[in-house]
């Protein structure tokens, strides 16, 4: 019994369910009903619906702690009882179908929040405000709920792209294997911008000389260290490119040692990456295109951690936003925003390459999914 129960995860999937303007000046009807939970076969590499929990506004990016016990979901808005600023909300996971129950909100004092993560031991909450530019943490309870905001700072700056890049855009926080230091990729100023993060005071202060300034009109969204801790890997959505680095010695921190397309050289359309993410075993990564709708795929050098291109394969609908690998590294779940819809693929052990298994679900506008 304890076997097949092994063999089952929940999986579940932010959404839009209001319109949303992006930095595009796109905007986007949401769809969504709220955050919808699926139940994992993974001997089979099916999704099966569970439930949707409704009345949540567009809870677009989740974080689940580490026991699987509480999720936490920015509301990407532009505006929360009068103030220009989005919310994090806390719920309980409260059975096994993933039904969740509301424990609180805060505003989080930025426009339209677009990311959270917990710190390594779960008492603080991260968030990334992308339209505002900006950074909150907050402090968890012992029962999950949210406590109060700890720290804020706020970007400053802009860069070359005068439509994208006209003031700062904070679009994650990444915290590095060690715990000590968050990364905050900010779209907006072509940063990643460190921070020295203060575990027993919920704070974080800039360490200037870890703070990295990538090239004018990168775009940076998000960083990954690889499994070994020697290597990160930064996605680059203006220019479609990962951004290979070796992990110094804290006085040189990040040394960047490779940047490669995300992208066939054939393609001469409009691009912009999504996300990334490496398979457990260290020797595959993989990088959404949104416009060539696409995963591409890496491999990464065990000697070295450079990448090198393996191929492309259609994410099976249109503006691939995010995905995720299951656990046991064996399947990718690609979440398509414009299409409504997530597909899934296995991945080839030797190769790296995506199959498609010809399993996919509907989801109305889906913005990430996490495994539980």
């Amino acid at each position: 019994m304890k076997a097949n129960m092994a063999e089952h995860h929940l999986v579940f999937a932010g959404t839009y369910t209001e319109p949303i303007k992006f930095g595009t000046g796109k905007i986007l009807e949401g769809r969504g009903k709220g955050i919808y939970v699926f139940k994992w076969d993974s001997c089979r590499g099916i999704l099966n619906f569970s439930c949707v929990n409704e009345g949540i506004a567009n809870p677009s990016y989740l974080a689940i702690d580490k026991k699987g016990r509480f999720l936490y979901a920015v509301n990407e808005l532009k505006q929360f009882e009068g103030l220009a600023s989005g919310t994090l909300s806390a719920f309980e996971i409260i059975d096994q179908e993933g039904h969740l129950r509301f424990l609180n909100s805060y505003p989080t004092k930025g426009i339209d929040p677009c990311y959270v993560t917990l710190d390594p031991a779960g008492w603080h909450a991260v968030v990334a405000n992308f339209m505002s530019g900006s950074v909150a943490v907050f402090s968890v309870n012992q029962d999950g709920s949210l406590d109060r905001m700890t720290d804020f700072v706020q970007h400053q700056g802009s860069s070359i792209d005068p439509r994208r890049q006209s003031g700062p855009h904070a679009h994650s926080a990444v915290f590095d294997p060690s715990g000590k230091y968050l990364l905050v990729s900010d779209l907006g100023i072509d940063k990643l911008v460190a921070y020295a993060f203060d575990d027993a005071k919920g704070s974080i202060a800039e360490r200037k000389e870890m703070t990295i300034q990538l090239p004018a009109g990168s775009g940076p969204r998000y960083v990954e260290f690889h499994p070994s801790g020697a290597y990160a890997y930064v996605i680059n959505e203006l220019n479609s490119t990962v951004t290979t680095f070796k992990v110094q010695s804290e006085c040189q921190w990040l040394a960047p040692i490779q940047t490669i397309s995300t992208l066939p050289s054939e393609f001469k359309g409009e691009s912009t990456c999504a996300h990334l993410q490496i398979e457990p075993t260290g020797r595959f990564l993989y990088a959404s295109n949104r416009g060539h709708d696409s995963i591409a795929i890496f491999a990464i050098n065990s000697s070295n951690g450079c990448l090198e291109h393996v191929g492309w394969v259609s994410s099976g609908g249109r503006t691939p936003r995010h995905f995720c690998i299951d656990p046991k590294g064996v399947y990718l779940l690609a979440a398509n925003q414009d299409s409504d819809n997530i597909v899934i693929f296995r991945i080839d052990n030797l190769s790296g390459y995506l199959i498609p298994t010809g399993e996919q679900i509907n989801v109305p506008t889906p913005v990430c999914t996490k495994f539980e």
